[in-house]
């Protein structure tokens, strides 16, 4: 089983169920389903990385917020994938590779390597250095979905992740009750449903989800249902629980190395939802 999980950075459930027609309309046709899935506390960026991929809580990895980035010392998606066998790649923000590869990020070293022994086998990351509030920094998103599917199609991965900033980085600077916001997720819906097609047409299942929402004032990290909440759309054949269940963050790792038919590490201690 091969599995691309896509991480649309702070998008809040509201704005996944009335601006993403594509994912939208594949749910009312049977082809995906939805859930809303929560984010863990701090519902900050780089704490939420760290417990989509280790399966811990941010008291736990000690990741508190987006200034202390370093290589983290736990059983994650990457390593247990690799050690069963299996080809990770990754299309990210920097703050992947020195979490689950090395750190620090060395920008010749790191932006692109192929590494068999992994614990992610193709990466090819991009740092968004230099990004504010007038300036996003953030690469086009065609472009990495063109990655992410090179490595699908090339590289043969059986597990990917691409993550994408866009529409977290747009969020902080519009809010997301606006024109601007309406229109960026109308772009990125688009540029995505071929992708999602051309993947599932190669016999990927396919996940897209955020990492945490975002409230009308562009913010989180807190505890508001608009900063933490999401939407969970699923390409696959698994089950998963009543759509009145909210999904915990902290189970997405183990989920994923199980429908892998990988071994679940003792420190991921959510229970797994497909099923």
């Amino acid at each position: 089983m091969k599995l691309l999980l896509i991480i649309l950075d702070g998008v809040p459930w509201r704005n996944w169920r009335r601006l993403f027609g594509n994912l939208e309309g594949w749910v009312e046709q049977g082809e995906a389903r939805v859930r809303r899935m929560r984010s863990v506390l701090p519902s900050t960026s780089a704490s939420c990385y760290a417990s989509i991929h280790t399966g811990l809580p941010p008291q736990v990895h000690g990741i508190w917020d987006n200034a202390d980035i370093r290589r983290l010392e736990f059983p994650d998606v990457f390593s247990e994938l690799t050690r069963a066998g299996k080809k990770t790649g990754a299309v990210t923000h920097s703050y992947w590779s020195e979490f689950f590869n090395r750190a620090p990020f060395d920008v010749v070293r790191d932006i692109e390597y192929d590494e068999p022994e992994g614990p992610i086998t193709h990466g090819r990351f991009h740092t968004m250095k230099g990004y504010g509030h007038a300036n996003q920094m953030t690469p086009a998103d065609h472009d990495l979905f063109g990655t992410l599917t090179r490595l699908a199609e090339v590289k043969g991965i059986d597990y990917g992740i691409l993550h994408t900033c866009t529409l977290d980085s747009m969020g902080h600077r519009f809010h997301h009750d606006c024109e601007e916001m309406d229109h960026a997720c109308f772009v990125m819906d688009g540029q995505l449903a071929p992708f999602i097609h051309r993947w599932r047409r190669a016999g990927y299942e396919v996940i897209v989800t955020a990492d945490h929402g975002q409230d009308a004032r562009g913010h989180h990290g807190g505890t508001g249902e608009d900063q933490r909440d999401f939407a969970f759309y699923y390409f696959g054949a698994a089950q998963l629980p009543p759509p009145d269940v909210v999904l915990d963050q902290l189970a997405l790792a183990p989920s994923i190395l199980a429908r892998m038919g990988v071994a679940v590490p003792p420190t991921m201690k959510a229970t797994p939802f497909f099923t």
